[in-house]
This record gives structure tokens, sequence and C-alpha cells, in this order.
């Protein structure tokens, strides 16, 4: 048999058993980083050998010093200024009341004016209407009126007392079980055509020139607003006047919608009903023209036809 020849050396070094754990050699020779190393040394050269609870305790008690520093000043200028801020106020309040105190006495002149006029336009009336004076002083509200009559009350259905229901505009029927102004112009033109001399709803006198409308939720009468229930009085025969209404064709609307959609009414007999005057009258008056003035008669005639719109 042939011998292997023998392996020559080379010279270098055999290798190291651990040499395949050359990383975790590195670590645990350095187990401290060189850079923390030395901000821990910094660190120790800067506190100077003083304690570290010293050194907190005067820290926190610069903070106290500047935190009682900041409220002292802040009281002082709350303090100077808290009289400049109190009569300002009273200024303020000065103000106000004195302005309401113009108001007011704005409104008493503005009211003692419109009745003024109102009494002027009532008293021209009964002077200028000649032999029928009274009725057209009675047809344009001029005068309070008392007599026998009825009460006729109208009111939404029951269940729309909570709020809802739409509004009160309405070209038809209640067939939300509120009451429009339609119904009331209804009511109140049959009561007319049905022999009332002078009608009022919730105190409001009608005139010939009243006009009922509708606004969102409220209903109009002259443009004052009205809330339910609409008590209706009229002044008349008070027996002929309810059964004439009952019968009428307006009177069968109401209890149409009585029966269909739950509008509440209620119709009594009065032996006397009060009516207060308008509060405010339109007087309109008509003459001949120039032209004219030889031919006819040239006596004025106030606007006296009945019915509301």
């Amino acid at each position: 048999m042939s011998q292997q020849p023998p392996i020559r050396s080379t010279g270098s070094p055999p290798p190291r058993p651990d040499a395949s754990m050359s990383l975790l050699n590195n670590v645990m020779d350095h187990s401290l980083d060189e850079g923390y190393a030395e901000a821990a040394a910094r660190r120790d050269a800067e506190e100077g050998g003083l304690p570290r609870t010293l050194k907190a305790k005067l820290g926190l008690a610069a903070g106290l010093v500047l935190a009682a520093l900041v409220v002292t000043v802040g009281a002082a200028q709350a303090r100077i200024s808290a009289p400049v801020v109190a009569k300002e106020r009273e200024e303020l309040i000065s103000r106000i009341d004195a302005e309401t105190a113009t108001a007011d006495t704005l409104e008493s002149t503005v009211e003692k004016l419109r009745t003024e006029v109102g009494e002027r336009q009532r008293a021209a009336l009964r002077a200028h209407g000649g032999d029928q004076g009274e009725l057209v002083a009675l047809l344009a509200g001029a005068t309070p009126v008392r007599g026998p009559g009825v009460q006729l009350v109208v009111d939404d259905a029951k269940d729309t007392e909570s709020g809802g229901g739409g509004p009160r505009e309405s070209s038809g029927f209640s067939d939300t079980g509120r009451v429009r102004d339609r119904d009331m112009q209804r009511v109140v033109n049959g009561l007319w055509e049905s022999g009332a001399e002078a009608i009022a709803i919730n105190g409001q006198r009608l005139t010939s020139l009243s006009a009922i409308r509708a606004a969102g939720d409220a209903i109009l009468v002259d443009n004052r607003p009205l809330v339910p229930p609409y008590t209706v009085l009229a002044v008349g025969d008070g027996k002929k006047l309810s059964t004439a209404f009952q019968d009428s064709a307006d009177g069968q609307y109401l209890h149409a919608l009585q029966e269909n959609f739950g509008i509440r009414t209620s119709i009594s007999v009065q032996e006397e009903v009060r009516l207060p005057a308008a509060p405010s009258l339109i007087v309109r008056t008509a003459e001949p023209k120039a032209a004219d003035a030889g031919k006819g008669n040239g006596q004025g005639a106030a606007n006296t036809g009945k019915g509301t719109s």
C-alpha cells in the first residue's frame, strides 16, 4: 500500500475554538458603551458633589416662589381693574333703565294718540252718517255694542293639543284637526248672513273691512294673532240667529268639520253679550267727480258692506 504524504504547515496559528462566538465575546468584554460612560462622568462633574435630594428641594422652592409671584401680580391687577368694571356696569344699567323709561313713555303717548284718533273717527261717523249714522257706526265698529246674541266656540281637535298638526294656512278642509283661517272666515260670514249685527272673535271686534288670515301657527284678525279656542260673540236675535246659522251652508260645513276631523264646536244662546269697539277704524267715503257734480245726488256714503274677506 502507498502512504499518504504528510501535510505541510502554512505557518499561521490555528483558529481559536471560540472564534465563531466573537460577537458574544465583544458584548461580554464591553458591557458599557463608551458614550454612556462619558455621559455619566460628565454628569458627576457638573453636580460638583451636591446631593441630588438637596437640588430637587431647591428647584421645588424656586417653582413655588414663581407661582406665588404670578398669583400676587394677578390679584393686584384684578383689584385695580375692579372699580373700572363696576363703574362700566353701573353706567350700562343706568342707560338701559333710561332707554326703557323712554320706550314706555313713547308707548303710552302712542296709545293716547291712537285712542284720540279713534274717538275723533267715531265722532265723525256719528256726525256725518246722516239718517243712518248709528248703522254706519255699528257696521264700522265705531261704538261698543251689547244685547242678546249667541256664543260660538270653535277649537282644535284634542289630538292636536300637543302642538302638532302643521300650519293653519289652508285652501281646503281642516284634515289635520286644526282650525284654519278659511274655517273662521266661513263661520263669520255665515253669522253675518244669518242676521248678526255685530261680531267679535276673542274680544277682537270685526268690521266690514276686517280680514281673517293665517301666518304659520296663528290666525290673524286685522293683523292681531289669536289663539284657540276661538270664542265668537254675535249680537242679534239669539234663537233665530242660532237656528239660522246651524241650518245654513256654513253651519253645515262647521258640523262636517266636527264629525269628520274632530274640530270641537259649541253654540249657545246668550241673553246679553258685550262687544268692544274696534281698536282702529278705516273710514272710506265716495264722492262724485267734479264733472258730474250737478247730476244726481252729491252725498257721500261710507263703505258699509258686510262680510269678512
